[in-house]
C-alpha cells in the first residue's frame, strides 16, 4: 500500500492557482455575453464539446490519448458528470429562481465540502483547524464581496438554494475523485473527462432547448462561446489536474474563493467598474482565509530561533 502523499501549497501550486483563478473568473464575462444569445444547456454543451474538439486536434493522439480513453471511459464517464455536467445544469436550474451573487456564494461552499469529503475518503487530506478556519475565512469574506443583497430570500423557493449547494457538493466529490488521475497527463484527463461530459449534455441540450430554432448569434457572441471553450475550459481544465496532482483535492478546490475576487478585478480593469469598500474588505478577508490554509506564515513564526 503506497504511503500518504503529502500534499502542501507551494509556490508554483500557488501561482497555477492564481492564474486558474483568473481565467475561471474571466469566464463570467464569456458568459454573460453568450447566454443573451444561446440558451443555457445549448451553452454548456457548445462549451464543453468545443473545448473538447480543440484538446483533440491539439493532441492528436499523442501521450498515449485513445489508450486512455478506451480503458478509462468509465472514470471519465463519471469525472464528466459530477465535474461538468450535474451540477452546471444544477447551477443554472437554481439560477431562474436566484441571482447570480447567491449562487456565487452558494458555490464558494465548494472548499468546505471537500475538506469534509476528504477528510472521510482520504489517508492523506484530514480535517484540520486551520483547513476548517480557512475555509470560513474564505466564505466569509466571498459573502462580503458579493454583499448582503444576494442574501435576500424573500419568495425564493427552498429548491432554489438547495440546487446551487447541490452542485457544490458535485464539485466536492469531483475534486475527490480526480485523484485517481494523478498518473496521467494533465491533459489527458481534461480531454477524456470533457469529451464524456459532452456526451452527457448533447440529450439534454437536444431536448431541452431544441437548438435548431436558435438563429446564428452575432460575432461577438460567438467569440465570447469561443473564448469560454477554448481559454476558461480546455486550458483551465488542464490547469486544474495539474494542481490537483501537486497540491491535492483540497487545496485545488480553493479555487472558487479566488473565482469572485477575479471577477470583480477583472471588471474593474477592463468594465471600468469601480471598487467599493465592500469589495476590498471581501478579497482582504479572502486573502486572510488563503494565507490560513497555506500555513506556512505561521509556521515560519512558530519556528525557534
Amino acid at each position: 500500500m503506497a504511503a500518504p502523499q503529502d500534499y502542501r501549497l507551494t509556490s508554483k501550486a500557488w501561482l497555477l492557482l492564481v492564474l486558474l483563478g483568473l481565467i475561471w473568473g474571466g469566464s463570467f464575462f464569456f458568459a454573460r455575453i453568450a447566454v443573451a444569445y444561446v440558451p443555457p444547456f445549448t451553452l454548456v454543451l457548445l462549451r464543453l464539446s468545443l473545448a473538447a474538439l480543440a484538446l483533440h486536434v491539439w493532441l492528436r493522439g499523442s501521450s498515449d490519448l485513445y489508450g486512455s480513453l478506451r480503458r478509462h471511459w468509465k472514470e471519465f464517464l463519471l469525472m464528466g458528470l459530477l465535474n461538468n455536467a450535474l451540477p452546471h445544469s444544477l447551477i443554472f436550474l437554481g439560477q431562474t429562481q436566484i441571482g447570480a451573487g447567491l449562487a456565487a456564494i452558494l458555490n464558494a461552499t465548494t472548499p468546505i465540502w471537500t475538506v469534509i469529503i476528504a477528510h472521510q475518503m482520504t489517508a492523506d487530506e484530514k480535517l484540520s483547524t486551520a483547513k476548517v478556519t480557512g475555509c470560513l475565512l474564505g466564505l466569509a469574506g466571498t459573502m462580503v464581496l458579493i454583499g448582503p443583497s444576494a442574501l435576500a430570500l424573500t419568495d425564493i423557493p427552498l429548491w432554489a438554494v438547495i440546487l446551487p449547494v447541490s452542485a457544490a457538493l458535485s464539485y466536492g466529490f469531483a475534486t475527490i475523485y480526480g485523484r485517481r488521475f494523478r498518473h496521467l497527463p494533465p491533459q489527458v484527463t481534461a480531454t477524456g473527462q470533457l469529451t464524456a461530459s459532452s456526451m452527457i449534455m448533447l440529450p439534454v441540450a437536444l431536448l431541452v432547448d431544441q437548438p435548431w430554432n436558435i438563429g446564428l448569434p452575432p460575432l461577438t457572441a460567438i467569440a465570447a462561446i469561443l473564448a469560454l471553450a477554448w481559454l476558461s475550459t480546455a486550458y483551465g481544465y488542464i490547469l486544474f489536474f495539474r494542481i490537483m496532482a501537486i497540491a491535492g483535492a483540497t487545496n485545488t478546490s480553493l479555487v472558487t474563493l479566488l473565482v469572485p475576487p477575479s471577477a470583480v478585478l477583472l471588471g474593474a480593469v477592463f468594465l471600468g467598474e469601480r471598487l467599493a469598500v465592500t469589495d476590498l474588505a471581501g478579497m482582504l478577508l479572502i486573502g486572510c482565509g488563503l494565507v490560513v490554509l497555506d500555513g506556512r506564515l505561521f509556521a515560519r513564526r512558530a519556528r525557534p530561533a
